[in-house]
């Protein structure tokens, strides 16, 4: 069943778990003078996460749709949603429309520069391009500038169905996802680049108090440390060092040709 937590001030996260694959799906609300709405998810969950939204204000009024990266469970339902909010707008960087929203999106998108900013009513929500991290060249995430909460998209993630909320160290599941998702069919879904430390040491540098997670639970606290724990787990994962060793692996070569234990 879906399920709709106050997060933040204001910020409704409205998750779906999928049982089949063992992960939530995350949407945030942004109840305001003019509503916003971050992930529409796909074409398929339209409807359900439809009729939850209408839990919380009018469909209708939604004036914002952001998301950080094209794939469908970011945007898929795009049009679905600007078809029954007259008003809305959706809202990327130069990269998101070039490439992608220019053709894809049934209205016509705005386009923020970095750092730039739109008002919601009692919030502020400023722009932050972040390419390839989590992945794509198009991505970037908004940060609440009121009450300090970052929309963070795919970073983090965790599998499993998890509170809405915890203060608790996500270090572990962190590590755990990004384990087993590198040990099966989907490896490799998060680049690691010479960028990725900068990227994520730029976003905590923005102090966030709260991390509005796609998959798995939010977090609230020291969203600083958070981001820079998250950096380093990521290096010792995904980074060149890692690659090395399995590169200098003996038998490495039979393990790429054929599916580990773990994805059979």
């Amino acid at each position: 069943m879906p399920s709709i937590d106050e997060i933040a001030p204001d910020v409704f996260r409205i998750s779906l778990y999928a049982p089949e694959i063992n992960l939530q799906f995350n949407h945030f609300l942004v109840r305001d003078d003019e509503p916003l709405l971050f992930h529409t998810g796909p074409r398929s969950a339209f409807r359900v996460l439809y009729e939850q939204v209408g839990r919380i204000l009018d469909p209708a009024r939604i004036r914002w749709i952001g998301f950080s990266h094209f794939e469908t469970d970011e945007c898929g339902a795009l049009n679905e949603w600007l078809a029954v909010a007259p008003s809305a707008e959706p809202i990327c960087g130069l990269i998101g429309a070039a490439v992608n929203l220019n053709d894809f999106s049934d209205r016509a998108p705005r386009i923020l520069q970095p750092d730039e900013t739109i008002q919601t009513g009692a919030h502020r929500y400023r722009f932050v391009p972040t390419p390839h991290v989590p992945h794509g060249w198009d991505a970037g995430v908004l940060f609440e500038e009121t009450w300090r909460t970052l929309f963070c998209s795919d970073l983090f993630h965790q599998w499993g169905e998890r509170e809405a909320l915890t203060g608790c160290d996500l270090t572990s599941r962190v590590r755990e996802a990004l384990e087993q998702s590198e040990a099966g069919p989907f490896a490799n879904y998060v680049p690691y680049t010479h960028n990725t430390g900068r990227v994520l040491e730029g976003l905590a540098e923005l102090k966030p108090q709260t991390l509005a997670i796609m998959h798995g639970s939010s977090f609230e606290g020291d969203g600083a440390t958070a981001l820079r724990s998250l950096a380093a787990v990521m290096q010792q994962v995904l980074g060149p060092e890692r690659q090395a060793t399995e590169l200098l692996s003996p038998g490495v070569g039979a393990r790429s040709l054929s599916p580990s234990p773990a994805a059979r």
